[in-house]
């Protein structure tokens, strides 16, 4: 009787999500303090789903974390983009701040609400272009 093999698939890659949110036709950009590689950059706050955790739950988690908000997790937004080389993904959804929140830099050095024509004026960390890519139809 020939033994059987077992090959080991590959782990998962470890899904980081992101919260596009949108408030009067302007998108919230929030600049990176840390590592220095990143440091000066703009993103999308967010952060790895942790085990037990949907990437809903996950975001929501992650915007009272760094931005001090509670929010409502709508759509996806974008393409998943593959990050550390497909050990990871970046899952980006539309987020609605509820309760009249006020987003904090917490985590960040800034904050800056972007119109469409401003999304160009920061250096976006390259996970987070294709996702810029995808506002003009949202932000219009």
């Amino acid at each position: 009787m020939p033994s059987e093999q077992y090959v080991k698939s590959p782990p998962s890659p470890r899904v980081i999500v992101a919260a596009v949110i949108i408030e009067r036709g302007r998108v919230l950009a929030c600049q990176r303090s840390s590592p220095p590689e990143a440091a000066g950059k703009w993103e999308f706050p967010g952060g790895k789903v942790e085990r037990g955790e949907t990437e809903r739950q996950a975001l929501a988690r992650e915007c009272v974390e760094e931005l001090g908000i509670t929010v409502e997790v709508g759509d996806r937004v974008g393409p998943d983009v593959p990050l550390a080389h497909g050990r990871a993904v970046l899952r980006v959804y539309a987020v609605e701040v509820l309760g009249g929140g006020v987003p904090e830099a917490l985590e960040h050095s800034a904050l800056r609400w972007l119109t469409v024509d401003q999304l160009d004026s920061v250096p976006w960390l390259p996970a987070d272009v294709p996702i810029v890519a995808e506002l003009p139809r949202l932000l219009t």
